[in-house]
């Protein structure tokens, strides 16, 4: 989604804005996103590309919005006590939770440590470590991702007894990143080998960080962030904000007061992800009203105005594309 100077829009009609929105009612999910797929426990999970094609090893997977403004942006919608398997990213990983209860754990069997976030909390998750998450809530839950990269690191490494439990229930991932269902016929083409698996000497260089380590470091909690937010954005992922990183993004909080009405310019790409409230999005071209888990990707150069439509709790997380290259999780 770079734009180059030129053709930097100072205007878009309805309709071109409307394709830049994913509305929360619209989504496609797709379940076979990854190899844990057929896994029981893991079976029921759906996986949402919002904003470029994130990790998705599927060719079933549905891209809303394929080009990218350096990050991607995707969701994970689980019932309760599905959960999603132990993997390590190459770039940044950055969780909300949008509706529900969620129980995040990580290490070489998950045991390493865990959290648990309720609705509107953020986990930057440190970069190379083995983790996953479930759902411990009662009903439905939905937690957004942002992704660092415009390829979002490439995809993932899962840990081997994944790779080993997905093979024993139909599901086999070639070298090439892409899944086989043995279910449906499917086997690995010639010339094509399955993933090799992580060597012990390799799962050696992988950090077990305590919960002292990361959760002081890498969570943040959304009434904590709402009281910060009441004047000015709270600043939620950044090199002088509550965590400290350099992702290639960077993440505010919003709510009521955090900035002014008027319409004002960027240079840089604002993707918005509503956390609550409905909030009246105004440009040069048109108006419209964001609801809880829409997004959109406000392009460079337009002329935009943000606010509340109504009362009560208002907030979103307000995501902006940086000069740093996507990479490692970076602590200062």
């Amino acid at each position: 989604m770079a734009t180059p100077e030129k053709t930097r829009p100072s205007t878009l009609s309805a309709a071109e804005m409307e394709a830049r929105i994913v509305r929360y009612g619209d989504l496609r999910p797709c379940k076979t996103a990854f190899i844990d797929a057929h896994t029981p426990g893991s079976d029921q999970k759906e996986n949402f590309t919002v904003i470029g094609g994130g990790v998705s090893e599927s060719p079933d997977q549905h891209v809303h919005i394929k080009e990218t403004p350096g990050f991607n942006i995707g969701a994970a919608g689980q019932p309760p006590k599905c959960r999603n398997s132990l993997h390590v990213h190459r770039t940044a990983e950055v969780f909300f939770v949008l509706r529900g209860r969620w129980r995040f754990f990580w290490g070489r069997w998950g045991n390493a440590g865990e959290v648990v976030l309720e609705e509107g909390d953020i986990f930057n998750i440190p970069t190379g470590i083995f983790r996953g998450f479930e759902n411990i809530g009662t009903d439905y839950g939905m937690i957004m991702a942002i992704l660092g990269g415009d390829d979002a690191g490439g995809g993932v490494v899962w840990a081997p007894q994944v790779i080993e439990d997905a093979r024993d229930h139909g599901l086999v991932l070639g070298a090439n990143g892409k899944l086989y269902d043995t279910k449906r016929g499917q086997s690995l083409p010639d010339g094509v080998a399955p993933m090799p698996l992580l060597t012990e000497a390799e799962l050696a260089t992988i950090p077990e960080p305590t919960p002292e380590e990361v959760v002081p470091r890498y969570v943040a909690r959304y009434w904590d962030l709402m009281a910060m937010a009441a004047g000015h954005p709270a600043k939620v992922i950044g090199p002088d904000a509550v965590l400290r990183d350099r992702p290639g993004f960077a993440v505010e909080l919003l709510t009521r007061g955090s900035i002014p009405e008027e319409m004002h310019v960027s240079d840089r790409h604002h993707v918005l992800m509503v956390m609550r409230g409905h909030w009246r999005l105004t440009w040069d071209g048109g108006t419209t009203v964001l609801a809880p888990g829409d997004t959109c990707a406000v392009p460079p150069g337009l002329a935009h105005g943000l606010a509340p439509s109504m009362t009560g709790e208002a907030s979103l997380y307000r995501v902006t594309d940086t000069d740093d290259p996507a990479g490692a999780t970076w602590q200062g």
